[in-house]
């Protein structure tokens, strides 16, 4: 099997637009959570939300491109920042930037994870009162007079795969593509599609993760109805997700994304790359104990991380720093808490855990951001703080710290799980 290495990172965040400024950020203890701010969310019981800095998605694209830009939901949007910054980040040249490509766009393949993405209110708002019978909506007059009301493209912005669509178009990339669309899950299942595609040798090069907003009215919605937000905390953000703490009241939901240039290694090594890490261990595994909780005894999820581990033929021993899923939900908390137990057993005080969700929420497919902090502390050298986590659930010894700590890190891992139980685990290691 070829060696794949990690040559580019992009980050959209709450705490920052692009990797560097995200990674700063992060170390600096700042939280991106805070009353959301594109409309009066007055009528939710979460108020709160991890929004992204503003931008202009113009300036993200060629200006040939900035036409495509009108069919772009938010989550596209989000994704086709991050793949900017990692093509940027990485050195490659693109037919964004450049006549003269210095990459095979035949060679270059492309896995993004997506959600479901929420139509906008806005645009759906005169449809459906153009469909009403009373005060109730009539399918036979949507079909025939509301949806007249949509412009023709507008489904092309809804569908998950655009978010690979509009990055493969814009950057030239004609190598194998594929969307993920496994809620939570998806960035990192995309990661480990794309790390086996460059193994085997079909591609020799891949941009991947994940995109999505969870804070579109629709969005936010789901989550509350499904009891996953904290519901106390809407004039104290800074303290709202408080992973694995006895006093966690549940998550809050943000937006991102975080994509990876994922290369060959000889290729990276050849051309003077910049090489943040290599990947070397994927794990993948499936639970069916409920569509709203995980599983409490972690079974599936410690599964995923068993499984990266002896991909990498590595030992839970190894690890150095793990970036867990950790959401503040205390079912979930418990759980995944289990999961690690099955991992480390007794030495489960060993890895150094810095849970980030209390400074960005949770952004769910677009938890590609979750495995790019567990790159960036292995390159280098250091731990997140983690700042909510004061006292942890059960009296379980866990190696958390509220302030930011130096350590040497060669090997971590970034796990994640969703509902419905997908669970996948990424494992990264120094360049040797």
């Amino acid at each position: 099997m070829r060696r794949v290495v990690i040559t580019g990172i992009g980050v959209i965040s709450p705490i920052g637009i692009g990797t560097e400024t995200f990674w700063t950020n992060l170390l600096a203890k700042q939280c991106g959570l805070r009353r959301i701010a594109a409309y009066d969310p007055g009528g939710f019981p979460c108020q709160i939300g991890g929004e992204v800095p503003s931008y202009k998605i113009g300036d993200f694209v060629p200006k040939s491109y900035r036409k495509a830009t009108k069919v772009m939901a938010r989550d596209i949007e989000l994704a086709v920042v991050a793949a900017d910054n990692a093509f940027r980040d990485s050195g490659l040249q693109s037919k964004a930037y450049t006549d003269s490509p210095n990459i095979d766009g035949q060679r270059f393949g492309c896995n993004i994870g997506a959600g479901l993405i929420s139509a906008e209110i806005g645009e759906l708002s005169y449809a459906m009162h153009s469909a009403r019978d009373g005060n109730r909506l009539d399918l036979k007059q949507w079909g025939s007079a509301g949806m007249s009301q949509l412009t023709p493209l507008w489904l092309l912005k809804y569908l998950p795969n655009m978010l690979a669509c509009h990055v493969t178009i814009i950057h030239g990339l004609k190598g194998p593509s594929n969307t993920i669309t496994c809620a939570d899950a998806s960035s990192h299942l995309a990661i480990g599609e794309a790390f086996r595609t460059l193994q085997r040798g079909d591609a020799d090069l891949a941009i991947c993760g994940g995109a999505e907003t969870k804070l579109v009215p629709m969005g936010l919605l789901r989550q509350c109805l499904l009891k996953r937000v904290n519901e106390t905390a809407n004039d104290c953000p800074e303290k709202a997700v408080r992973p694995f703490d006895i006093e966690a009241a549940g998550s809050v939901m943000g937006e991102g994304g975080g994509l990876f240039i994922l290369e060959e290694y000889e290729r990276a090594k050849a051309r003077g790359a910049k090489i943040y890490a290599e990947i070397v261990g994927f794990g993948a595994s499936q639970d069916t104990y409920k569509i709203t909780e995980p599983d409490p005894t972690g079974h599936g999820i410690a599964k995923s991380i068993l499984n990266a581990l002896a991909d990498a033929n590595l030992t839970p021993r190894d690890v150095d720093l793990l970036i867990p899923n950790g959401l503040g939900i205390p079912t979930h908390d418990r759980a995944e808490l289990n999961a690690l137990k099955r991992v480390f057993g007794d030495g489960l005080s060993k890895p150094a855990i810095a849970p980030i969700k209390a400074q960005i929420g949770n952004l769910a497919a677009g938890s590609g951001v979750d495995a790019a902090a567990a790159v960036l502390g292995l390159f280098h050298d250091t731990i997140p703080a983690a700042i909510n986590t004061h006292k942890v659930i059960d009296d379980l010894k866990l190696n958390v710290s509220p302030e930011v700590r130096q350590q040497t890190v060669n090997v971590s891992i970034s796990n994640i799980y969703s509902l419905g139980g997908q669970n996948a685990a990424l494992i990264f290691r120094k360049i040797s």
